[in-house]
């Protein structure tokens, strides 16, 4: 999200002065890191959260849409870069990976039927497709049915489209070349502290990571990028619009396989459906990784729970995040979220075979010994306060803007980095009202979808996903699968 807002702010102002301070010892090794998190390019190709089924049965397309709207601008702008020298070989970075959903019993067949039916008209969609025959399935992902009981009923859906990104690589890209458009990065170099002075600006307090200096670097404006090290920081501030926010932390871990003889049977990313009662966080997905040019499996998310707010943090994270402002929400929280606290205390305590038994329900023939366990980062999940509920746990993205435009934070996780286009270029937006107007003329060139949308122009999605699937090497969507028509007797 930094380097994605400082290299937005370059294009339009390069006379602006830009400093990035990073706590570690080099860039990209927390949440954006490729192994901590899964490189899913969201776009609600395979992803079933985003598309819930109502207590009627009834399902709606518009999260979806919007999702993958979101990512299209990524798309779109990445291309951009890619044109422009900016960003490198493209598949240094992203690479095609069809997207598939599994799911497994009568009901959740006819679910996925009845999305797949939502969806496929949608120019964003045109080419999912969906099945119901093992043999078919086998075709697309053969460690999905391999060695499958014969009587099992299931089915799955396909957009070729899909993508895996490397957002580490992303992100040392744009960093690189912020600084040599003239950004000051420091790094060992943890923020401590936001302090307004009187004329507006912000005293940003910056601790050597030897522990033996301390400095003051005033700045007009401050983006907090920093994962699940936000929420302190932003409370730091003071800033009315972080009250009633709290986090909770969850450490995320994958099982990676390196068995190339296993890993080329297996060229997508397939997301299942949560358990009944699951939080989203706990969908189950069987993943193809590129990083370093290099394919992995992974196969995940498992859970585990750590006061840390960030993967390299401290143990005072959480308790250090309370706040009587934040106190009652989080409470509320935690007395009803209790599907939450039952999967994370079922997966902190889960053996081995228990893990390996979760990855046979999507790859049967699953060996032991060809998968490891990695931690992966940490997420730290949104809690805030709600007017009705008095406190909820919020899944996706926040992001929390001061009233005078003169600081703006993130919180949350997925979608995070596939929509960091869409939401940095909304801090701007609010951040920057007068500057915006002037700026526009210059991102929709680079994003010509931002402010109008692709889904309702079928000739317009179909146009910039042939583009951007043209310049960053991936696969041009398909015109939407015709239905048969029946011959008249």
């Amino acid at each position: 999200m930094s380097a994605t807002l400082g290299t937005l702010i370059k294009q339009v102002q390069p006379d602006w002065t830009i400093e990035i301070f990073e706590s570690r010892s080099e860039v990209a090794t927390e949440s954006s890191n490729a192994w901590n998190n899964a490189g899913t390019g969201h776009a609600a190709l395979c992803e079933l959260n985003y598309m819930p089924e109502g207590a009627d049965g009834s399902l709606s397309s518009a999260k979806a849409i919007d999702i993958n709207e979101q990512f299209q601008l990524s798309r779109q702008w990445w291309s951009a870069l890619v044109k422009q020298g900016i960003l490198g070989e493209p598949s240094s970075f992203i690479n095609a990976t069809p997207h598939m959903t599994f799911v497994r019993g009568e009901a959740n067949v006819d679910y996925l039927r009845r999305r797949y039916e939502l969806l496929k008209n949608e120019p964003l969609f045109a080419d999912i497709e969906f099945s119901d025959d093992p043999a078919q399935i086998a075709e697309w992902a053969p460690l999905l049915v391999d060695r499958r009981a014969k009587d099992e009923v299931f089915a799955a859906t396909r957009s070729e489209s899909g993508t895996d990104v490397d957002f580490g690589a992303v992100t040392r890209q744009l960093i690189r070349h912020l600084v040599s458009e003239g950004a000051e990065l420091h790094l060992n170099a943890p923020v401590k502290q936001l302090k307004r002075r009187a004329d507006g600006t912000w005293d940003v307090g910056v601790k050597a990571f030897s522990g033996a200096g301390y400095r003051t670097v005033n700045a007009r404006f401050v983006f907090v990028g920093a994962g699940g090290g936000a929420l302190h920081l932003l409370q730091s501030s003071g800033i009315p619009e972080i009250k009633g926010f709290g986090g909770f932390p969850i450490s995320g871990k994958f099982l990676k396989c390196d068995n190339p003889e296993i890993v080329a049977q297996h060229r997508a990313k397939v997301y299942g459906k949560a358990a009944v009662g699951a939080p989203p966080m706990s969908v189950p997905h069987l993943d193809t990784r590129v990083v370093d040019g290099t394919e992995s499996l992974l196969f995940g998310p498992y859970a585990g729970f750590s006061p840390n707010f960030l993967k390299h943090g401290s143990w005072w994270d959480l308790p250090g995040s309370i706040r009587p402002h934040n106190l009652g929400p989080m409470l509320k929280v935690g007395l009803t979220e209790f599907s939450l606290e039952k999967y994370l205390v079922g997966e902190v305590l889960a053996s081995r075979e228990k893990q390996m038994s979760s990855l046979r329900e999507y790859m049967p023939t699953a060996r032991t010994e060809d998968w490891e366990m990695i931690t992966a980062g940490q997420r730290v999940q949104v809690m805030k306060q709600d007017p009705e509920k008095g406190g909820i746990l919020q899944f996706g993205t926040e992001v929390i803007t001061g009233a005078d435009g003169s600081i703006a934070g993130l919180l949350g996780a997925s979608p995070g980095a596939s929509t960091a286009v869409h939401a940095m270029l909304g801090v701007l937006e609010r951040c920057f009202p007068e500057q915006f107007e002037q700026w526009r003329p210059a991102f929709t060139q680079q994003v010509p979808a931002f402010g109008t949308g692709l889904n309702g122009d079928p000739e317009a999605a179909a146009a910039s996903l042939a583009e951007t699937a043209a310049v960053l090497g991936l696969v041009p969507v398909a015109e939407p699968v015709a239905e048969p028509v029946a011959a008249e007797a």
